[in-house]
């Protein structure tokens, strides 16, 4: 069980603020990303059909943040826009995986980066020695996010990941990045 006095359930970065979901959060996700087939297309979760869909996201973030020492985190401007997701999920307590989505007008303007930079910030004062990530191999704009925050390209993995959102319902190939803390 985390130490809840410890855990960083909201952190700042330059522009962006990162906190944990709550259930009243559920239809501005819906709405600004969680819905949208071009945002979640190449993301190992499944579009969201309604905001219900959006709630058992909710719990699920819930239940890794009772869990663990965190969890999943929205990306907010700071002036309180919802721009998006990212967070950290736990196989043990010294490593963790991340991703990070956006909303579509949030795009090309350096807030996965400074998400992405955020989130490492928060591993490293966890104690976490290897964050790792995953991305379609096709999806450039992900893997540099992770270049330009110095994850290390491990290798290609093939047909290693359904994209539930891609019509082709087949195990597709996957980039492995990590970024060793410790």
């Amino acid at each position: 069980m985390p130490d809840t006095c410890n855990t960083p359930s909201s952190f700042r970065t330059t522009r962006l603020v990162l906190r944990r979901p709550r259930l009243a959060d559920a239809p501005v996700i819906f709405e600004r990303y969680a819905s949208d087939p071009e945002v979640t297309r190449f993301l190992s979760w499944p579009r969201h059909s309604t905001v219900a869909d959006t709630r058992t996201f909710i719990e699920f973030s819930d239940a890794e943040w009772a869990s663990w020492p965190a969890g999943p985190y929205l990306v907010e401007s700071r002036d309180n826009v919802l721009l998006g997701g990212t967070g950290l999920a736990f196989e043990t307590p010294e490593r963790a995986s991340t991703g990070y989505v956006l909303a579509r007008d949030a795009w090309g303007l350096g807030y996965a980066s400074e998400a992405l930079g955020g989130i490492v910030t928060i591993a490293r004062a966890l104690g976490v020695r290897r964050v790792q990530a995953l991305c379609h191999a096709q999806h450039r704009a992900s893997w540099r996010v992770l270049e330009k925050n110095g994850f290390a390209r491990e290798g290609l993995l093939r047909r290693h990941l359904v994209f539930p959102n891609l019509d082709l319902r087949m195990p597709c190939d996957v980039l492995s990045y990590a970024l060793v803390l410790a």
